[in-house]
């Protein structure tokens, strides 16, 4: 749109007619007049309007609001500085070029913002599983950022395509280049592409979330994060141990957090000279220790065998705690309560020993 104002100016200030490429200077002061008028109406709507809104939107229990407010503030500064370019150029003429290649950067640009308000929808959503504990859906942190990591992805991969096709290139010629080439990608790169399919198994079958403690193998520790290709652990002596997601599917895997309750099964040598009335009285003894100790549930006490050394009896008993630490200190009372009371009984607990007959 190209305005006319020379019948307006007066005569004096005919430094305004003079022209300057395809505008006159106060074509020019009244595009740049319309570009500040624009940036301030936008940063009053930014700071004053859309800050107050937000105040709003903190005080009420509806989501809804926050979400939309969420949604506005993707808007940066570049969109609304773009758009006031491209408004205050309407008030002037431009070169060809402009109008050629004006309409394809408004389009990057729309697509652009589109899919940055679709991530906050994206956030929105994987936050509200998480959060809701009563979704059927209810995933874990880690599982949540796993999927708005693809999500958003696809996202991308989406636009790009878009614009392309916009651009005027031939998706299906270089779907097809790229198919051919992505074969042999996948060839090369098949042990990681194994990795990451196994994430998503982990992902969606959950065997394991953040903050279990699991066993593999001979190897243990807590899970501080699920990664695309591997699985990083914190053992218990504190060094960080990283397990591959291949390795964690195809192997047996003991989740610890996901007990209700610890079995403890232990033996106890006591002489062979222990009396028999002592040695009926020990299932009574302990079981009067487990009793007296918090989460501790006596299952079975009783004789087991005749070993080489000892009388071998077999204590089993339950922890209702699924903490570590817990079930150190409850053993620890156990075996020192147990040692205390045969003390006093007079129990003698075994140790390998070895009788010489000398014959005359």
């Amino acid at each position: 749109m190209n305005f006319n104002f020379i019948e307006l100016i007066d005569p004096k200030f005919e430094i305004l007619n003079y022209k300057l490429g395809y505008n006159t200077f106060f074509q020019y002061i009244v595009a740049l007049g319309v570009f500040l008028l624009s940036i301030f109406i936008l940063i009053i709507f930014q700071k004053i309007i859309v800050h107050k809104l937000k105040k709003m939107a903190k005080k009420t229990a509806v989501e809804i609001d926050d979400l939309l407010m969420a949604m506005i503030s993707a808007l940066g500064w570049p969109f609304y500085a773009f758009w006031s370019f491209y408004i205050a150029l309407r008030f002037i003429s431009v070169p060809q070029v402009f109008s050629k290649y004006l309409p394809i950067i408004i389009f990057i640009l729309t697509i652009y913002y589109i899919v940055k308000i679709i991530q906050v929808l994206i956030d929105y959503w994987t936050h509200k599983l998480v959060a809701d504990k009563e979704d059927a859906l209810e995933i874990d942190a880690s599982s949540a950022k796993f999927f708005r990591r693809i999500l958003k992805g696809i996202l991308w991969i989406i636009a790009i395509i878009l614009v392309l096709q916009n651009l005027g290139y031939n998706i299906s010629t270089l779907a097809a280049g790229l198919g051919i080439g992505g074969i042999a990608i996948a060839f090369a790169l098949q042990n990681i592409l194994v990795d990451i399919f196994a994430s998503f198994s982990i992902h969606f079958d959950r065997p394991f979330q953040v903050g279990d403690f699991i066993v593999i193998g001979e190897e243990g520790g807590t899970v501080k994060s699920i990664g695309i290709k591997s699985t990083r652990l914190e053992s218990l002596q504190g060094e960080e141990l990283i397990v591959s997601n291949r390795e964690l599917t195809e192997a047996r895997v003991h989740n610890f957090k996901r007990m209700e309750k610890r079995r403890v099964v232990f033996n106890l040598g006591v002489a062979y000279e222990t009396p028999i009335k002592k040695l009926k009285n020990i299932s009574n003894i302990i079981k009067k220790i487990g009793d007296k100790i918090d989460l501790v549930e006596m299952d079975k006490i009783y004789f087991k065998e005749f070993a080489d050394f000892s009388l071998i009896f077999e204590i089993v008993y339950f922890l209702n705690s699924t903490d570590f630490d817990v079930f150190v200190k409850a053993r620890e009372q156990i075996n020192l309560a147990i040692k205390e009371a045969f003390e006093k009984e007079g129990i003698q607990m075994a140790y390998p020993t070895q009788t010489v007959f000398v014959k005359k």
